[in-house]
């Protein structure tokens, strides 16, 4: 495999930039009318963009909110989750899943996922089930939907599936866009995702009026009019500087998930002969848009360690499972408790993915990770 790139062109994980170079002019503009008309909080940029990703996403409701961890909690306080309750999340996820359930007061019940998918797995969750289990949260991991049909055949009646979708704006399962498979969905437009804001910033979506209700409390101080309070809320308001930014990239965000599923298809073309290296499994049914693509190695500390030094923006995601980290130990689970989580941990890789990819800088990528992994 040649390289169409000098040997020390680095290549990012992630590039930022050139999304924004894309958008700079139209969000300068959006900018200078949000200040000339001082609706900083609320107003027409966010109810726009709101209806607009509603829109886009097949689903009746999309609430806007400060970031991705509080669209979780308000989406499971919203489902009426309380102290006592248990929800049931993979151990393979970021840790704001389960720190959401703890926030809310609930019991985060952790299970291992599917090897091939490394989505959560049915079984397990099936298994996990007990007279407390309130909610379900799959996550829609790398840009793949979780099988939430599957979950909901083995789910009790009264259990309420709340997708965290944070991963997946604009992935579809079955032809069922993301965010639209459960009762409710929570997304997060942090910056480095498929559609990312400029800070923090997420959203609640749902085709029930009543969890959209909800939400629209809670994420403002239970305020439904000025000083009316009916119930205890929070201030979690996603800002129109964010709204005016995410409505310009989701202009794009079309084109963008097509440009990364392109890109994904290149890598397990230049993969497919490199032994040593597991390509993802795309579950039957997905059309994921591939925030991530994660392969898995052995050796992995070695081989990113030589990634590194070629000045490949390789990483990690996710190094510690959930039940691994310092703040979940109270759950008492032992090392080999989620035995196909853990071992992904020990040997996934995220190479660089994102829109503005080249042909050129993704065989400089594969070129350096196959020569890493003969070693």
């Amino acid at each position: 495999m040649t390289s169409t790139l000098p040997t020390t062109d680095p290549v990012p994980l992630l590039d930022l930039a050139s999304a924004h170079a894309e958008v700079a002019d139209e969000i300068a503009a959006g900018w200078a009318d949000v200040l000339a008309h001082t609706a900083f909080v609320g107003g027409p940029r966010v109810a726009s963009f709101e209806s607009d990703y509603a829109t886009w996403s097949g689903i009746r409701h999309c609430v806007g909110v400060g970031n991705g961890t509080d669209a979780l909690e308000l989406a499971l306080r919203a489902l009426g989750v309380r102290q006592g309750d248990e929800c049931i999340l993979p151990a393979n996820t970021f840790i704001a899943t389960a720190e959401a359930v703890v926030r809310a007061g609930a019991t985060p019940v952790l299970v291992d996922c599917a090897k091939d998918t490394s989505l959560i797995d049915v079984d397990a969750t099936a298994a996990a089930v007990t007279e407390r289990t309130r909610v379900v949260l799959p996550v829609h991991l790398y840009g793949q939907t979780a099988p939430v049909e599957q979950l909901r055949a083995v789910l009790p009646d009264g259990v309420a599936i709340l997708e965290d979708a944070a991963q997946s704006q604009g992935a579809r399962r079955n032809g069922v866009a993301a965010g639209k498979l459960g009762d409710i969905a929570a997304t997060s437009f942090y910056p480095g995702k498929n559609l990312g804001a400029y800070g923090d910033a997420g959203a609640v979506l749902t085709d029930r009026d009543d969890l959209a209700e909800a939400v629209h409390l809670l994420r403002d101080h239970g305020s439904p009019r000025k000083y009316e309070h009916s119930v205890l809320g929070f201030n979690s308001r996603l800002d129109a500087l964010q709204a005016v930014v995410l409505s310009a990239k989701l202009r794009r965000l079309d084109a963008w998930n097509v440009a990364r599923r392109a890109a994904a298809a290149r890598y397990g073309e230049l993969l497919a002969d490199v032994d040593g290296v597991v390509t993802p499994v795309v579950a039957e049914g997905n059309e994921p848009v591939w925030h991530l693509y994660v392969v898995r190695v052995p050796d992995r500390a070695r081989v990113l360690a030589e990634l590194y030094e070629a000045k490949i923006g390789a990483g990690i995601h996710y190094p510690v499972p959930v039940h691994r980290t310092e703040a979940f130990a109270y759950l008492g689970h032992d090392l080999g408790t989620f035995p196909v989580t853990e071992q992904l941990a020990d040997e996934i890789i995220s190479l660089p993915m994102f829109p503005a990819i080249t042909a050129a800088q993704q065989e400089r990528v594969v070129s350096v990770l196959a020569a890493a992994v003969r070693r």
